[in-house]
């Protein structure tokens, strides 16, 4: 068996995030410092406003740290979706086009060739299990088929880490859980991390290691997981040097 790769792909530098100035400053995320490596199965945990959504965003360069640094290591460019996946809380799907157009979108839009942006997306609808919903639009979906389909417009890209945002955040338990076992084998067969965020200790339980945040801070990381082996790197510690 060949040993697990160490190869670093995401790394936080005390990476801070603050909105607003002055007296109306907010710090949603305090110095963060933390590594993301290949084969990584992680949750980050934490109640509604600890800042574990705006520190995923940090890792997806879809926001800039206002402090620290965010790097991309083991990409050796910037971050883009063709890298790093994401995956949001909120409805994303586009309502005016059907399932297998939004799964195909982003190849599209990175300039693939529309037959073989449709071929990669209905091969992803397959492997999350929605393929029968291919030519549906999103307002004929309950909310874990729409959730599903967001993972496979993730799974088509084809990214080498898959960032989750609550994304059982809206979904009763069963669903929920068929979610995360969707996330896990789409990683799994990507062979890519995976990052979720999450405030249910049954999803952070389910991914190897637990990273808890308390107002914008992010603490020492849990080893968990009893549905994945757990990783043989640990993220730096908050103070530590990646």
């Amino acid at each position: 068996m060949n040993a697990p790769s160490t190869e670093v792909l995401i790394r936080c530098r005390d990476a801070a995030r603050t909105y607003g100035q002055g007296e109306n400053a907010v710090v949603a995320v305090h110095g963060a410092t933390c590594q993301v490596r290949a084969g990584d199965r992680i949750a980050i945990m934490g109640p509604s406003g600890s800042g574990k959504s705006t520190l995923l965003h940090l890792m997806a360069g879809l926001e800039q740290p206002t402090s620290g640094d965010i790097g991309w290591p083991g990409i050796g460019r910037r971050a883009t979706a063709r890298d790093v996946g994401v995956v949001f809380q909120s409805p994303s799907l586009i309502p005016a086009l059907d399932v297998a157009e939004n799964a195909a979108l982003p190849l599209v839009l990175a300039g693939t060739a529309e037959a073989e942006a449709r071929r990669r997306a209905l091969s992803a609808l397959e492997a999350v299990g929605v393929a029968d919903l291919a030519d549906k639009l999103p307002e004929e979906l309950s909310g874990g088929q729409a959730q599903r389909v967001a993972v496979a417009r993730v799974l088509a890209l084809g990214p080498r880490v898959v960032l989750a945002d609550e994304p059982t955040g809206q979904l009763d338990r069963a669903t929920g859980r068929q979610v995360v076992d969707v996330l896990l084998n789409a990683a799994s067969v990507l062979g890519a991390a995976l990052v979720v965020t999450t405030h249910d200790p049954t999803v952070g339980e389910r991914l190897a290691e637990r990273w808890p945040m308390h107002e914008g801070r992010l603490a020492a990381p849990i080893p968990s997981g009893p549905d994945t082996a757990p990783s043989a790197h640990t993220p730096a510690r908050q103070g530590e040097k990646p």
